[in-house]
């Protein structure tokens, strides 16, 4: 008789802690002020981050050596925009369609991980994002509750 092995989720195990942020910035703004005023140094990944064939979503990264983190940046909204052939009245007028990395939380802009080991970071973190201007809220998401949290692993 064979074993049979299943592979699980469980296996992913890598500790984060990810941070919703609201705040009506456009995306470069949002990582200038990131990196203004957490001293960090995000730049724009060479490719961003794909769901599906048209669905991909900005994705900024920055590797902290000195402190061993990795933290990325991600917008949780995609617009797409399609325009229809119907032959109507609207016919040549485009539809934006909406796509987001975590539909159960529609509302955040923008989603902050960091991978990390020290659990003080993310309360210090938080602090300073609060001090953004543009940045209305921001909090730490229970990522046990995440419906998709397989679209957080890149």
């Amino acid at each position: 008789m064979m074993a049979i092995h299943k592979i699980t989720t469980d296996l992913y195990e890598d500790a984060f802690t990810l941070l919703a942020l609201h705040s009506s910035l456009k995306d470069y703004a949002m990582v200038y002020a990131i990196n203004l005023c957490l001293k960090t140094n995000f730049v724009r990944a060479s490719k961003d981050l794909d769901i599906s064939k048209n669905v991909s979503f900005s994705f900024f990264e920055w590797k902290d050596d000195s402190n061993d983190n990795y933290w990325t940046l991600l917008s949780n909204q995609s617009e797409i925009e399609e325009s229809f052939d119907s032959g109507d009245l609207f016919e040549n007028e485009p539809a934006i369609t909406k796509h987001y990395l975590l539909p159960e939380y529609k509302e955040v802009d923008y989603l902050l991980k960091i991978e990390h080991e020290d659990d003080a970071l993310e309360k210090e973190v938080l602090k300073q994002l609060l001090k953004i201007p543009n940045v209305l809220t921001a909090y730490i998401l229970n990522i046990d509750h995440l419906k998709y949290k397989d679209n957080l692993i890149f």
